[in-house]
């Protein structure tokens, strides 16, 4: 016999659905502790390595730039092998994690070995070049699965953004710790090749640390082995693979939306890569005070922290082109830095921080849109079966700009008539050198962007109708 309890819900009408359910603040968090490991190895590297190699061993800055270049060039040519292994890996830990775990711990102790210094000089700057050439590779390895997980781990364009949201806050407090820290543990540690030994140290522990925090906040999610629903160990991908490399690769060309974002990827990462490698440089010799570049890089990264929820309310391309205007018109307001008092200048950093911020959210939130309207092309629910080979292109992009930024910058510098020293400080420079460091520090990041903006005009149109 049936209660009244019973009664009245066989009677009742069910009850409307409420909203769909966010990503949980455990999956949140521990994806985007990857950034520490993203924004510690864009970071620590485009701040100190160019004005290590000049400035501590003696390499002309043409030569020096070639260094931070070539690692990265390589990795152009591994990047979308890391992501089509990636896309047809089976573990008992799912398909991308084991490359995020490993190659992030390979990573930290390649970044050691390239602050180690054993040696000054022509010998210590190949040493140097060597352990950043593992770094690059290690960070292949970590950082092409990482960025394919959230088309993976997420149904929804909100959830996604939420995820990258997070990883663009991270990213800002990785930055801004590491960015400060570093230069004061080289000063603590006596400057020269010791002080960057602990510099070397101090960013391994923190990229070790973010490898072993996504691992762990990921497990259980539905882009790893043993989630609910999802298949036994060893029985399952992520998503299915596609065919081969090569027509991969011509589906992505045939994705109008998505080689516009890599066009747009390269060139306004050159522009952060050359605002990193050139801070050094316009703190000794345009504000004459080695110890302002601590406050730069608070004052660069800080608005990460605070501006990310207000950009959340726009979205892709419109949101692109205002957070872009910006970041220029920050970087074109440096060019009067020699008649700025100290506090317009960090003011003027912190505008070009606040574009910044919304630069980064917004590419990374269209890399994962385009990842699941690929899969939606293709017919593989949640995600895409190119999402590793996509992933990859996007972080090869990526790469090549932040490389190529102190690239332009040291050949800038080396024409310029910049003086390297092998003292680890910096040399006297004559007037055209100090002016080559400012118009390098701002009016490239400037011209760069808005190239990029021009670049993602095609963002937005429909695909090729046939899908190799």
């Amino acid at each position: 016999m049936a209660t009244p309890a019973t009664a009245r819900t066989r009677g009742a009408a069910p009850s409307a659905p409420g909203p769909p359910a966010g990503p949980p603040a455990r999956l949140r968090f521990g994806y985007a502790s990857g950034s520490l490991v993203t924004a510690t190895f864009t970071t620590l590297p485009g701040l100190l390595l160019l004005p290590y190699l000049t400035d501590t061993l003696g390499v002309g800055a043409a030569l020096a730039g070639a260094v931070v270049f070539v690692p990265k060039a390589w990795d152009a040519l591994l990047n979308p092998l890391v992501g089509r292994a990636s896309d047809r890996t089976r573990t008992r830990w799912g398909a991308r994690r084991p490359y995020v775990l490993w190659g992030g711990l390979a990573m930290a102790a390649a970044f050691a070995l390239t602050f180690a210094g054993p040696l000054p000089g022509t010998a210590g700057a190949w040493f140097t070049a060597a352990g950043y050439l593992l770094t690059a590779t290690a960070f292949a390895f970590f950082q092409v699965p990482y960025v394919a997980m959230p088309a993976e781990l997420a149904d929804r364009d909100e959830d996604r953004m939420r995820l990258v949201g997070g990883r663009v806050a991270v990213i800002g407090v990785a930055a801004l710790v590491t960015g400060a820290a570093a230069p004061a543990l080289i000063d603590a540690g006596g400057g020269g090749l010791a002080g960057h030994r602990w510099a070397g140290v101090f960013g391994a522990v923190v990229i070790a640390l973010g490898a072993l925090w996504v691992f762990a906040g990921t497990a259980g999610t539905p882009g790893s082995a043993g989630a609910p629903g999802v298949a036994p160990p060893g029985r399952r991908r992520v998503a299915e693979s596609g065919p081969g490399l090569r027509r991969q690769f011509a589906a992505a060309r045939a994705n109008p939306s998505f080689t516009a974002l890599l066009r747009c990827a390269v060139v306004q990462s050159a522009a952060t890569g050359v605002l990193l490698a050139g801070a050094p440089y316009f703190a000794d010799h345009v504000l004459r005070d080695s110890a302002g570049l601590g406050p730069l890089v608070v004052a660069f990264v800080a608005p990460n922290l605070l501006t990310v929820p207000l950009w959340s309310r726009l979205r892709g391309r419109r949101g692109y082109a205002w957070a872009s205007a910006l970041f220029a018109a920050g970087c074109l307001l440096l060019l009067a830095a020699p008649v700025l008092p100290d506090a317009a200048v960090l003011a003027v950093m912190a505008l070009a921080g606040t574009g910044h911020a919304g630069q980064l959210l917004f590419l990374y939130a269209m890399l994962p849109q385009c990842i699941a309207r690929d899969g939606d092309r293709g017919g593989t629910r949640g995600g895409s079966r190119r999402a590793g080979v996509l992933s990859g292109l996007f972080t090869t992009c990526e790469g090549l700009g932040v490389a190529a930024g102190p690239f332009l910058f040291g050949l800038v510098l080396q024409l310029s008539g910049y003086v390297s020293s092998g003292t680890g400080r910096a040399a006297e420079q004559s007037a055209t050198a100090e002016l080559g460091v400012l118009a390098g520090f701002a009016a490239l990041p400037a011209l760069a962007t808005a190239a990029a903006v021009v670049l993602l005009r095609g963002y937005d149109r429909p695909p090729a109708p046939t899908d190799p």
